[in-house]
């Protein structure tokens, strides 16, 4: 299991560790153990880059933050 304390570059080292060692040898890496190690990574980026532009950008009244979220959770904010 990947830790969402690790720093971005831990996390991207952590895995491509799984997704050779997967390749490598199929029954050592389970395929969700890469899958997992896969969505933290991507998640962290994301969680960088968002930081990073919310950190620069004005403050965001409550109506830009909420379409903002529904956008994370994966609904339409048009």
């Amino acid at each position: 299991m990947v830790s969402a304390s690790l720093s971005l570059a831990q996390l991207r080292a952590e895995h491509a560790r799984a997704v050779m060692a997967h390749k490598r040898n199929p029954s050592g890496v389970t395929r969700e153990a890469a899958a997992q190690s896969r969505a933290a990574y991507t998640e962290a980026k994301l969680a960088d880059y968002i930081s990073r532009v919310v950190g620069n950008a004005p403050p965001l009244t409550a109506a830009q933050r909420d379409r903002l979220a529904l956008l994370l959770r994966g609904g339409d904010a048009a």
